[in-house]
């Protein structure tokens, strides 16, 4: 029996974005220097790209101020509201996502997030609390506040812990990547959903491509998975 579904965030519980990585660090060199725009731009690059090479390949994690002091740059909070201004249009929540956890939890399944970020909590809970859907979520990790991202099977422990579900096995994971979501998922315990709609970059895949118990092609399809699993 299936009693707890833990979601992705970004393409899972947001519909997938393509995102030019390049403009995304431009945006915040710009505000910190805009007197050597590109310079910045080149170190705050590299810095992120080093930063997710280690979550795919060693599952490491780190925070968006790490990324920064690799940089060299000291970004205020005024500062990151322009990099954050870039991701908006990106962080808008699916429309199945109120319905569908509405009726989970009318179901009595308990509802969790884990998230591969490198943003703070409070950037995320904003961003649920503006889309009305943060007094539906019952506990999230994010794997900025850990040692760890996903596919380790701790980020996947932490998230259950959050929740408060003891039982792995009575747990399912809805995520958009093979790797870190389904193979990840699915090595800690738990049941797997995926969402297969993301066009995931290839320096971003993992060394491999996990097998999930179910395919849905919009979220509104998860209830009807978890249903049948009880």
């Amino acid at each position: 029996m299936v009693d707890t579904v833990i979601f992705d965030w970004g393409g899972t519980l947001t519909p997938w974005r393509t995102i030019d990585y390049r403009a995304e660090w431009r945006s915040l060199a710009a505000a910190v220097r805009p007197d050597d725009v590109e310079a910045a731009t080149d170190a705050l690059l590299a810095a992120a790209t080093q930063v997710w090479a280690d979550a795919r390949d060693h599952h490491r994690s780190a925070t968006f101020a790490d990324i920064c002091r690799t940089a060299g740059l000291v970004v205020t909070d005024d500062h990151s509201r322009a990099y954050r201004a870039f991701w908006e249009p990106a962080t808008w929540t699916d429309p199945d996502v109120r319905p569908l956890l509405e009726a989970l939890r009318a179901d009595g399944v308990r509802i969790g997030v884990l998230s591969n970020t490198v943003w703070p909590r409070a950037w995320h809970e904003e961003i649920f609390a503006r889309d009305g859907v943060l007094d539906l979520i019952d506990g999230a990790v994010y794997t900025s506040e850990l040692p760890w991202t996903k596919p380790h099977a701790q980020a996947f422990a932490a998230a259950r812990e959050a929740v408060g579900a003891l039982d792995a096995q009575r747990c399912a994971f809805v995520g958009d990547r093979l790797f870190d979501d389904i193979w990840g998922a699915g090595n800690a315990g738990m049941r797997t959903i995926w969402l297969p709609h993301s066009e995931i970059p290839s320096d971003q895949a993992g060394h491999s491509v996990g097998e999930p118990d179910a395919v849905v092609h919009r979220l509104a399809e998860v209830r009807d998975v978890v249903l049948g699993w009880r």
